[in-house]
């Protein structure tokens, strides 16, 4: 049986304390990640793009 393709990763900003992070599934789908201390999110591309669009009103 063949090994499933593990999906690429790329943090994309990073703290003392916080990680944001893509990973490109071997499906094609990307997810979004935040590790906020104990605590991981995870985001769909959809629900990323709707919580970008959050954080963005909150910085105006």
């Amino acid at each position: 049986m063949a090994k499933p393709t593990e999906p690429k990763t790329e943090t994309m900003a990073e703290t003392e304390n916080y990680l944001a992070w893509k990973a490109e599934e071997p499906d094609g789908e990307t997810t979004y990640h935040l590790e906020l201390n104990n605590v991981t999110l995870h985001f769909f591309e959809e629900e990323w793009t709707e919580v970008m669009e959050l954080v963005a009103s909150l910085l105006k």
